[in-house]
């Protein structure tokens, strides 16, 4: 296989494109999106379409009304209230992690697409690996200002740990539901700290849901165009016995509904196929997953990272850092379905800059770190075909 140089002109040009889009979730601007990009995967020569779903336009009235929850369990009291706020808290990490398919099937939501592309193995096919990347682009709102995102930056670089973006609303839940069993004036101090957070995440998930669809350029465009231009790559020189699925999909800000639908289209074998996602590749340091979530934690498979450290030393890079990151990315789909999975980032100052803001425009991407990724990229893909 020919050494792989990534395209840094046509990915700036692609992210671009993408941040003058208006990419709502499960909306016309992710359409539009998903349009465009599978006729950037046909220009790389790669055969391709687009595949609808259904899926979320925000999270936030799903996490407003765990909060609503939570403050409705307060008034109950007792053991009643304290079920019914620890049932919410159950309920809150399977919807932040994506396991909540009556969701899907019974609440519906707005109409996503996913572009597609399929690019055969050089000989006999004896695994298959999905590039991910996902198309949407978030809502901003009070609780992405800077000063919040900011928050602990010193503490993230020394431990390379991010706290679980939902860490609060899950502690007030767990404060709803003891002061629902707290005896006299045990319970004041209690409940009146567990309520003011249960309001604060009705309040500030309504502020998300009102607010607008911010560029994106860093999150995720940079994900898409690399993907695009190891399309091109790959296209012209494929794997020898690895089936690459490029999936650029829909709605990952608002719960992964597109990735979903791609899994349940194509049914990954764990013992032979792969995800490698590629989310927020501009931000200056290339990093991956070790863990991830925004409530509870999940741990991602050694021997799933050591492929990506195997393809940084194919590329000539060092190894990603190694970070738990504190909210999700599509490849936490697969991981609680057990299919080998790795996600590929970038971390900035002990932050993501310009995270869910508007100011996540292209002058503000770190190119030279999405080339690095990208060619980590590239290399894992090798990785996982020698072990085919």
């Amino acid at each position: 296989m020919a050494a792989y140089a990534p395209d840094l002109e046509a990915i700036r040009a692609d992210v671009g494109a993408l941040a003058a889009m208006t990419r709502d979730s499960a909306g016309p601007g992710e359409r539009a999106a998903a349009e465009w990009a599978a006729e950037r995967l046909r220009t790389a020569g790669a055969a391709a379409g687009t595949a609808g779903y259904r899926g979320r336009r925000t999270y936030a009235w799903s996490f407003a009304g765990h909060g609503a929850a939570g403050l409705l369990a307060l008034r109950l009291g007792g053991g009643r209230g304290a079920l019914l706020a620890l049932a919410a808290l159950v309920s809150l990490e399977r919807d932040a992690s994506g396991r909540w398919p009556w969701r899907r099937r019974v609440l519906g939501g707005g109409g996503g697409a996913n572009a597609l592309a399929r690019i055969p193995a050089r000989g006999e096919r004896r695994g298959r690996v999905f590039v991910v990347a996902h198309l949407d682009a978030a809502r901003t709102g009070l609780v992405w200002s800077p000063a919040v995102v900011e928050h602990g930056a010193e503490r993230h670089l020394r431990t390379r740990r991010v706290e679980p973006v939902m860490g609060l609303q899950a502690a007030g839940l767990l404060a709803t539901a003891a002061a629902c069993v707290l005896p006299g004036r045990a319970r004041v101090p209690v409940a009146l700290a567990a309520g003011a957070i249960d309001a604060a995440a009705v309040v500030l998930n309504l502020d998300v849901a009102r607010s607008p669809v911010v560029p994106g350029a860093n999150d995720n465009a940079t994900g898409v165009a690399a993907a695009l231009d190891l399309a091109r790559a790959l296209a012209a020189d494929p794997l020898e016995h690895t089936e690459v699925l490029i999936a650029l999909v829909g709605s990952e800000e608002t719960g992964m509904s597109g990735f979903h639908a791609v899994l349940e289209a194509e049914r990954p074998d764990p013992g032979r196929d792969v995800v490698l996602s590629l989310d927020t590749l501009g931000c200056g340091t290339p990093i991956v997953a070790a863990a991830e979530g925004a409530l509870a934690t999940h741990r991602y498979r050694e021997a799933d990272l050591a492929l990506a450290d195997a393809g940084a030393g194919l590329a000539g890079e060092p190894p990603p850092e190694r970070w738990r990151i504190g909210g999700w990315t599509d490849p936490l789909l697969a991981l609680t379905r057990g299919i080998p999975a790795i996600s590929l980032l970038s971390m900035g100052p002990g932050y993501y800059p310009h995270y869910h803001h508007p100011s996540d425009r292209p002058e503000f991407v770190d190119w030279d770190c999405v080339g690095r990724c990208a060619r980590i990229a590239h290399g894992t893909l090798r990785a996982i075909d020698r072990r085919a």
